[in-house]
């Protein structure tokens, strides 16, 4: 007989039975992984990634709602709060910062106890489309920006979120509030954790007021400089050897040649003036190789830069900068006022910023005689040829100047030409007037330019200029040594290698008209007129000696 046992199937080994408890743990797991497979018929559920059947809706912002109480519409945005209690889920719907409470009732005949768990389950920071009725609540909603309330009887989850947040958004916006950190119980959220988190962080409510007016900034810099018939360039960043001649430069191997990241488009400027574009302006990214870690510094931030023809005196220059910034602050102050209400309500402690309508201008001595007559007079030297304002020295002129005139805002011009870089154009004596531009009175005699010292040496003075926000610097700027030889003269006073900046010397053997310019920190101007202490808080992704991620 056949052995047939080989043959023979053996029995298929029967599932464990699941307890009543597992049972229903699998359905609430299926329940919460719900997709959505048509949009017609469907209630609730996540969209998938690849779903090609999304009908087309209209959506609407949450701040228009007031137009539409009793309609019924969509909207989008992300899931800020969610509550779940009974038959009943409480979603704050977040739009930047405009926020709405979506209520979903399972004993509305639209909806069920299973739409309503798996609304409860979702993580906060998701991507959700809701579709309801827009009504006003009987009692206000405190917790919410809009007075209405949605009650919904449709969500679909567009992107779902990690349920593990590196921070809660409550908690940094909390962070951001003074009021609320005087709550021993408030949990506080460290920089270097958001700065890691930075796109998280972004969504924070105060970081979106602070990125609009660092964008109305721009759009106002360059509007007035259009309207006086400036051109808009755009300058290398990759340069041969070191820009400017300086050593505070990010080197790096450019093929089989030496090159650097540009710490200012300062050559390229003034070259654009020798073409005869008249009037040029930049906006665009500095990189400074320095070690500072400081509360103002950046190793790369956004230059706005500029430079122009004068017929003159460069404080022709020097007063067309003035009335721009003036205009920067007084749009600022019309274009976004909701936005500095809401900081200065988060701030109070924080004064706003002040300028007046006739900015002062101290020439350095004066300023150099303030501090004398104050309490650090002793330690402002005789000899100013060597000397320039350290960053406290900075702050207590803020201080005096604000006491004095009361602005938060000034220029201070003609610095020690030692203290300025070698293009800077120095202020000549009667004997050398005839060599620079610009240097006589109005009734054309000859002016005096050197400065009185203190000291035993006679004062060496330059036509340069900063100006100050809250008694720290936001712009330097100079007239310009448009003279080769006069330029090739001062590289090699100020112990330059001619050879390495030759072909920016050379480009004034063909002729050039006086000019002068100046270089403005964009973060450092929102930092100082919104008075925050600290530039990172006003890059979007700043890069300091310690950070270069993400």
């Amino acid at each position: 007989m056949a052995d047939t046992s080989a043959n023979t199937a053996k029995p298929a080994a029967s599932k464990p039975k699941l307890t009543a408890r597992e049972e229903q743990n699998l359905k609430n797991q299926e329940l919460l992984n719900t997709s959505v497979t048509d949009f017609s018929t469907d209630k609730f559920g996540y969209v998938p990634f690849r779903f090609n059947k999304a009908p087309n809706r209209e959506f609407l912002d949450i701040k228009d709602l007031d137009d539409h109480v009793s309609e019924y519409v969509w909207l989008r945005g992300r899931v800020h709060e969610l509550r779940g209690k009974g038959a009943l889920c409480f979603l704050v719907l977040r739009q930047q910062r405009e926020l709405l409470q979506c209520v979903i009732d399972s004993k509305s005949e639209e909806n069920t106890k299973d739409m309503v768990k798996w609304a409860s389950s979702l993580s906060f920071e998701s991507v959700v489309d809701v579709y309801g009725k827009v009504v006003v609540p009987n009692s206000p909603i405190l917790s919410t920006t809009s007075a209405n309330e949605l009650h919904v009887s449709k969500v679909f989850c567009v992107s779902k979120s990690s349920p593990n947040l590196p921070f809660l958004l409550r908690d940094a916006n909390n962070t951001d509030n003074e009021e609320m950190m005087e709550n021993p119980s408030v949990i506080r959220v460290n920089q270097d954790t958001r700065l890691d988190n930075r796109a998280l962080d972004l969504r924070c409510f105060l970081n979106g007021v602070i990125f609009k007016i660092q964008s109305q900034v721009c759009q106002l810099y360059r509007e007035f400089l259009l309207s006086r018939d400036f051109i808009e360039i755009h300058t290398p960043k990759l340069l041969a050897g070191s820009s400017e001649g300086g050593s505070s430069v990010f080197k790096f191997k450019y093929f089989d040649q030496d090159a650097c990241l540009a710490q200012s488009p300062q050559l390229y400027k003034q070259m654009a003036i020798c073409g005869d574009l008249k009037r040029v302006f930049e906006i665009g990214p500095v990189f400074r190789a320095e070690n500072s870690n400081t509360h103002r510094h950046l190793c790369e931030y956004v230059g706005l830069d500029l430079e122009m023809e004068f017929k003159n005196d460069y404080m022709e220059v020097v007063d067309l900068i003035d009335e721009m910034l003036k205009h920067v602050f007084e749009g600022l102050a019309k274009k976004s006022e909701c936005e500095l209400d809401y900081f200065y309500k988060c701030n109070p402690s924080i004064t706003r910023f002040k300028f007046i309508e006739k900015t002062p201008k101290l020439s350095f001595q004066e300023a150099a005689d303030l501090l004398r007559n104050s309490e650090v007079g002793e330690e402002i030297p005789d000899d100013l040829n060597d000397y320039d304002f350290s960053t406290e020295h900075e702050k207590l002129l803020g201080k005096l100047v604000k006491e004095k005139y009361g602005t938060d805002y000034y220029i201070v011009y003609d610095y020690p030409l030692n203290a300025r870089p070698f293009y800077t154009m120095p202020k000549y004596d009667d004997e050398d007037c005839s060599n620079s531009s610009g240097n006589n009175n109005e009734d054309g005699s000859s002016a005096v330019l050197n400065g009185t010292n203190e000291g035993s040496k006679p004062l060496k003075l330059s036509r340069s200029y900063d100006f100050f926000m809250r008694g720290e610097e936001i712009l330097s700027g100079a007239q310009r040594i448009h003279d080769s030889a006069e330029l090739e003269k001062r590289a090699k006073e100020c112990g330059l290698d001619v050879n390495t900046i030759r072909d920016y010397v050379d480009v004034f053997k063909y002729g050039a008209f006086p000019h002068a310019g100046s270089g403005i920190g964009l973060e450092r101007v929102v930092m100082l007129f919104l008075g925050l202490g600290n530039v990172r808080r006003v890059s979007m992704f700043p890069r300091d000696p310690k950070r270069l991620t993400p």
